[in-house]
């Protein structure tokens, strides 16, 4: 029994050098653990939050855009980008907005805002369907030079035959013919067989044929 309670005072005694020396950096390491988990779960919830908000104000801005209210769509506008720009309700809250504004002949208001989506919009693809809008204002701008600028690069999927479509008709509204053949051809080519395309590919069938005779 002697043996026994020696043999557990040297342990104990060993733990407490060891506490003593290492105590102070298991705490330090327990708190950051502690400190670290509550900081990641609060910015969860502030991301939820914000998500959600945005979510709000995207839902409040299709009701404005289906009553037609102008002042009520650039005001949610507004907030989106400015409190919530790094989320995907932000860009589509301005396709959507500039949507309206082409609708209502609001050219200019239409392009600043797909100039937004475009340039500072955080998704790859609605930044490049910004980008094919924005061309398209453009080109009824008579900016034709800015909008092939605006219609590089040339995305690869779904948007690409689109892309390709719109360049040949900026092309050959500046009188470059062989160009926007080239351009109208490469549309055809990135078509693919889905129902949804059809009416396009008879839009480029057309036009190659418009400039054979």
């Amino acid at each position: 029994m002697a043996a026994y309670d020696l043999e557990e005072q040297e342990q104990i005694a060993e733990f407490k050098a060891w506490w003593a020396q290492y105590g102070s950096l298991v705490v330090t390491m327990l708190l950051a653990l502690a400190l670290g988990f509550a900081g990641w779960q609060g910015w969860n919830w502030y991301r939820n939050a914000r998500v959600a908000e945005a979510s709000a104000l995207y839902s409040d801005l299709q009701q404005a855009a289906a009553a037609g209210n102008a002042q009520q769509i650039r005001e949610i506008v507004g907030k989106l980008t400015d409190k919530h720009g790094d989320t995907v309700h932000a860009q589509l809250g301005t396709l959507l907005s500039a949507g309206v504004q082409f609708q209502n002949k609001d050219l200019d208001r239409a392009r600043s805002q797909l100039e937004w989506a475009a340039d500072k919009g955080k998704d790859v693809v609605l930044r490049d369907l910004a980008r094919l809008r924005l061309a398209a204002v453009l080109m009824q701008q008579g900016a034709a030079d800015e909008a092939l600028a605006r219609l590089q690069p040339v995305p690869e999927g779904a948007l690409r035959a689109r892309f390709e479509d719109l360049r040949g008709d900026v092309l050959a509204s500046q009188g470059k013919t062989a160009e926007a053949r080239t351009a109208w051809q490469a549309a055809a080519g990135a078509l693919g067989s889905a129902a949804s395309e059809s009416s396009l590919r008879l839009t480029i069938r057309a036009k190659l044929e418009s400039l054979e005779g």
